[in-house]
């Protein structure tokens, strides 16, 4: 089996840490705090709806103001629900939806088998990789577009809560709309990187081939590598839902 070389151990998000151990790409974490990096990615008029936005947020004893609405919350295990809310469970049936979509797809499941002559099967054992590219961006957009509408929809139930909530869905909305440009912009990498991992399994098994190591056995690696890192995107882009459950919780 070809092994993914040895890579500097990070403390980013498991999608950094899955990419930087399949590619040969060296990532790095940033010097700069969040608030520097949120303040270069920020339009103006992003950053005045969003001064408005937290111009109203409770104060730091409020039972509210530890959650947060664009990541993962402290104390809430991901992925995990802690009751059985409506909101929960719409989470968990979008979630379950995407990651059975995921795991079914017919680019990046099991190696398709055809018949032969002779009642053999065979199995494919080669693939062009803008078939694979072009599957993953047609999954980033099925994620997209589900996890936006629940994110939407949950969004709106926080909004008739309280004050307070109604402000944390102020401030997630401004967060989504001026952030959601540059998420796009980074995730739409992944497909790249995944092609040099692709190219490399592929030299690989064509420089070692033996009788013991059975043709096309490259093409198997790939797809379950593609689809951990499609359950790792996954959990990324569920962590501003995951944030806004927290708030619903506790509302």
């Amino acid at each position: 089996m070809v092994q993914a070389p040895q890579r500097t151990a990070l403390s980013g998000p498991a999608l950094i840490r899955l990419l930087a151990r399949l590619t040969d790409v060296e990532f790095t974490e940033s010097a700069q705090s969040l608030s520097d990096r949120l303040s270069q990615w920020l339009h103006w008029t992003d950053a005045i709806a969003l001064s408005t936005a937290l111009g109203g947020m409770p104060a730091a004893g409020n039972p509210m103001a530890g959650n947060s609405v664009a990541g993962n919350p402290v104390g809430v295990a991901k992925g995990v629900p802690t009751s059985s809310s409506p909101e929960e469970n719409e989470y968990a049936a979008v979630r379950g939806a995407l990651a059975n979509t995921i795991a079914s797809d017919s680019v990046f499941g099991a190696p398709k088998k055809r018949p032969g002559a002779g009642g053999q099967v065979h199995i494919e054992t080669n693939a062009d990789y803008p078939v694979f590219r072009q599957g993953y961006l047609t999954l980033q957009q099925s994620m997209e577009t589900a996890i936006g509408n629940l994110r939407g929809r949950l969004r709106a139930k926080l909004a008739l809560r309280t004050p307070a909530t109604k402000r944390l869905a102020e401030v997630d909305a401004v967060m989504e709309r001026a952030l959601s440009p540059r998420e796009r912009t980074l995730l739409g990498t992944v497909p790249t990187l995944l092609g040099k991992h692709f190219e490399r399994l592929r030299r690989a098994e064509q420089d070692t081939l033996t009788g013991d190591h059975p043709a096309g056995a490259w093409l198997e690696i790939f797809r379950k590598d593609a689809q951990s890192v499609l359950l790792a995107e996954l959990d990324l882009r569920f962590q501003p839902v995951e944030g806004l459950l927290a708030a619903l919780r506790t509302s």
